[in-house]
């Protein structure tokens, strides 16, 4: 099902053209010589290059469609940021104080959430679980401003795994609580996990995620044990390509990741405990990993502010930040394609960009740390939406930083640099 947004179509875009004159342009994948003019008409980059917007350029907004200039002098240009690992419906994932908040609430907070993320410049989101279809919708028919979804409606797992929070109380407090538009993901099985793919893809799903391992917000497991077997991963990964999607694996246990390669998902999510072989498997089949290195920090800062958090889940977050980083160093060096994403819910959101620091940390270079979050993250959620690029064909989707960024730069703070935000050519900042 294809939703088009009223910023996707150009809708509100203006009826002229818009000329960005003078700004140092990075195009997804590397800084450009000099200062192009960047032209954007009907919502699409249409020129990139000295003088490109000489003929068509005015002042303002005039009527009659006269183009609009943008001053770029001392700034950075950049495509639109795509985060591949959100969660629009939650912000600080784990608190126990959410068990008193009132369900409806998520959809009304998650209208703040949206601009906060579109604020720092996140043009298109991955929602790795809970953002259902209505949501999805409010922002391509503009009730909502914010970024593009590709939703996963739900998380899929086993009986007693990351997707199932039955606590030994016999409380169950899942983190995504099922509604008639995000349906349960538990079962067992090649054809129960047929039924539950079917089942999201009926609910508006984009791509599926699965877990493949425990996790540090499940209270009950172990980030290191499997969850999954081969043949149940198989099942969903044929259920989607049959839908002409794809699976994305929550897959932090070296065991899990494995399996869930050979199964067939295009990524991993997180990859705490990437090993040599586990590397190396990422590279034969072209697997992308979406680090989420800021998220074992979100869970430490919540349990700090007295807000409330399990005991064991705080104790794994400590757990695995080195581990964390050790994988996604060696993930890196060895040429993994890595996507930036940031599990961003389980803090709060708008913090995001907070992860290209610890990319960058990591021995990602600021040109490789500005194409994950960009070109490359594009490649894995979106091949097909021509966003992530600052080229002519492509979506004008972008991002006008205050600041002249080049492969020396030092990121932190990038998210106070953003002065404009462009979504399909309309100013939506």
């Amino acid at each position: 099902m294809r939703w088009l947004s009223m910023v996707e179509s150009g809708v509100g875009a203006g009826a002229g053209a818009t000329v960005i004159r003078g700004a140092r342009v990075f195009d997804g994948r590397r800084f450009l010589e000099g200062t192009p003019d960047v032209v954007i008409e009907a919502g699409e980059i249409t020129a990139v290059g000295a003088g490109a917007g000489a003929n068509i350029a005015g002042v303002g907004h005039a009527p009659g469609g006269q183009a609009e200039e943008i001053d770029g002098a001392g700034r950075t240009l950049t495509p639109g940021f795509i985060d591949a690992h959100v969660h629009m419906l939650a912000e600080n994932i784990g608190d126990l104080a959410a068990i008193l908040v009132p369900f409806s609430m998520q959809f009304y907070q998650s209208v703040g959430f949206m601009r906060r993320t579109l604020d720092i410049g996140i043009t298109t989101v991955r929602d790795a679980g809970g953002a259902d279809l209505g949501l999805k919708t409010a922002q391509a028919t503009g009730v909502v401003a914010g970024p593009r979804l590709r939703i996963c409606v739900n998380l899929i797992g086993q009986t007693g795994g990351h997707s199932d929070h039955l606590l030994p109380s016999g409380v169950e407090m899942p983190l995504l609580a099922p509604h008639p538009g995000r349906p349960a993901g538990v079962g067992d099985g090649p054809d129960e996990m047929r039924r539950l793919t079917r089942q999201m893809f009926r609910a508006g799903a984009d791509q599926i995620k699965i877990c493949t391992t425990g996790g540090v917000l499940s209270p009950a497991d172990d980030p290191r044990h499997s969850q999954l077997t081969v043949d149940e991963i198989r099942a969903v990964v044929q259920e989607a390509e049959a839908h002409e999607s794809y699976v994305l694996a929550h897959a932090q246990g070296t065991a899990g990741i494995r399996n869930a390669i050979v199964g067939g998902v295009r990524s991993i999510e997180h990859g705490i405990y990437l090993d040599d072989e586990t590397i190396q498997l990422m590279l034969d089949r072209g697997v992308f990993l979406v680090p989420t290195l800021v998220a074992p920090i979100a869970v430490l800062r919540t349990a700090e502010s007295a807000r409330g958090m399990n005991e064991r889940v705080v104790a794994k977050a400590g757990a695995v930040i080195e581990a964390h980083r050790a994988a996604v160093s060696r993930a890196i060096e060895a040429g993994v394609k890595v996507a930036f994403g940031t599990d961003t819910g389980v803090g709060p959101h708008g913090t995001n960009l907070e992860e290209l620091t610890l990319m960058a940390e990591c021995g990602m270079s600021v040109d490789g740390v500005l194409a994950s979050a960009t070109s490359v993250s594009a490649d894995l959620v979106a091949p097909d939406a021509r966003i992530g690029r600052v080229a002519a064909g492509h979506r004008a989707d972008l991002v006008l930083l205050d600041r002249l960024l080049d492969s020396t730069t030092d990121l932190a703070g990038l998210d106070q640099a953003v002065v404009a935000v462009f979504q399909a050519g309309a100013r939506v900042r």
